[in-house]
């Protein structure tokens, strides 16, 4: 009669050993877009035809002045061109700054010829800072997109949209390339270096049975049992959490027993996945 070879005892799960890592990322991770079309704006810049010219105050547009200008045969011929007249002892920047009888500076600011690019820098620039500092959650979300479509709706049957047009086609905002990439440069920067070092030192890492938090950047972990611990997700701000933080949101979770704990991560990213998956770990707690 054979006998079975003794059995090696089960391993444990390979689920045991998962973990999740929830950090919480600060208000300046939904300023990309404010970096983004920076660089694209300053990238158009760049590539256009355009050039500014810093005159000082005063100074004329004229048409159709005939000036003298150097033929391709080398010899001086007059044509009419359009030229900007200088008041009289005002000059123009030179090549040398320490030297006024240097010879003047041509423009080499490139800028995009038109106004629409610096009002669309400042509308974003003004959007993205009131939508990451007044909140809006839950009904307060659509009571002022239901208001924006009710007001744009009465502006154009009372005919108003075309007066405030009128008025902001005045406004000119003018940023050149080297402004957008700069501004967009640094933010990128700082933008960069928050996402991947700052926000990951505040952080939950929930493993089956317990997890484990760091409420403060360069604070000690502290470890609490799953037992017990309830997890909410509180009402998304529509603008913040879903048009630049494509699904973020602020996770609650809190403890219980003698010593019961309040814990608050804010601007998680995929809040709703991660939610799901940790009420999947913590069901199986390590014999």
């Amino acid at each position: 009669m054979s006998v079975a070879p003794p059995q090696s005892p089960p391993s444990k799960s390979a689920s045991d050993n998962r973990q999740l890592t929830i950090v919480s990322h600060s208000t300046l991770f939904y300023w990309w877009p404010v970096w983004a079309v920076g660089f694209l704006l300053g990238a158009a810049s760049l590539f256009s035809n355009s050039k500014m010219a810093v005159v000082p105050d005063g100074t004329r547009a004229r048409r159709n002045v005939e000036v003298p200008i150097i033929g391709k045969d080398g010899k001086e011929v007059i044509e009419k061109r359009e030229i900007l007249f200088l008041p009289e002892n005002k000059h123009l920047s030179t090549v040398d700054p320490n030297d006024p009888n240097s010879a003047p500076q041509d423009p080499r600011l490139h800028i995009w010829n038109g106004r629409g690019f610096g009002v669309l820098y400042a509308t974003v620039l003004l959007l993205v800072i009131v939508i990451t500092n007044v909140p809006l959650r839950g009904m307060w979300s659509f009571m002022v997109i239901f208001l924006i479509v009710a007001l744009s709706i009465i502006f154009a049957l009372a005919g108003w949209w075309e007066i405030i047009l009128r008025h902001l086609s005045y406004l000119d905002i003018r940023i050149n390339a080297g402004g957008y990439f700069f501004i967009s440069g640094i933010l990128f920067f700082l933008w960069l270096f928050t996402i991947l070092l700052f926000d990951k030192q505040v952080y939950m890492v929930f493993t089956p049975g317990q997890f484990k938090v760091c409420t403060e950047v360069g604070g000690g972990e502290q470890t609490y049992s799953t037992i017990g611990m309830t997890l909410e997700k509180q009402r998304s701000d529509l603008f913040r959490h879903w048009i630049l933080g494509f699904g973020s949101g602020d996770l609650i979770v809190k403890t219980t027993g003698a010593q019961a704990h309040h814990f608050e991560m804010s601007n998680v990213l995929f809040v709703s996945r991660k939610v799901q998956q940790i009420e999947d770990m913590v069901r199986k707690i390590p014999d």
